[in-house]
């Protein structure tokens, strides 16, 4: 499938439930965590695929990428030193379908990865599924004072279109902070 060829509403409403693969790696540079995939994503069987996401032009306007890449791209990023993983597994309309308990276990699953995988960094993109997930209900963006299995831990905004919070420039600048900090 590439970007032209688009799901249909009916794939799109039978992804519920399905999951995207892991693009990952040992000893990536980063690994970026998002929350779950979209229905979207799931039904198109690559990270970050939604229209409206922002992951894409967040990463190429961050300097992550020479240019910004398309979602059925995304298994180029291994070769870049970086890899893509969920928290949650399964694919949902929203990510606020997903319970507390999904989030502290799908945290669980993403330790076992580390311990295999050795991750220099590890960035969630999430802080609401981070606060609950990893059970740190004062954490903020950014940097964050421990490891987790090794990696350095860092919390960035989650670039779904549906996160108002953040427009592109901020989700840039935020990226781009983490990127600095790679690069040291």
């Amino acid at each position: 499938m590439t970007l032209a060829d688009q799901p249909t509403k009916d794939e799109i409403r039978a992804a519920v439930g399905k999951t995207v693969p892991d693009l990952i790696a040992p000893e990536l540079q980063v690994l970026f965590c998002g929350i779950n995939p979209s229905l979207y994503s799931a039904a198109v069987g690559h990270h970050f695929a939604r229209p409206g996401n922002r992951f894409w032009k967040t990463l190429h306007g961050a300097g992550f990428t020479e240019r910004p890449l398309s979602p059925f791209e995304d298994r180029d990023l291994v070769h870049l030193g970086y890899g893509l993983t969920n928290i949650v597994e399964r694919a949902t309309a929203r990510a606020d379908e997903l319970d507390d308990h999904e989030l502290v276990v799908g945290q669980q699953q993403l330790a076992a990865k580390l311990q295999h995988l050795r991750p220099r960094f590890l960035a969630v993109l999430g802080i609401g599924a981070y606060r609950t997930g990893f059970r740190q209900p004062k954490a903020v963006m950014g940097r964050q004072g421990d490891t987790f299995h090794g990696a350095i831990l860092w919390v960035l905004p989650n670039p779904s279109g549906l996160n108002a919070h953040y427009q592109l420039e901020d989700l840039k600048r935020a990226y781009r902070e983490l990127l600095i900090a790679v690069q040291t």
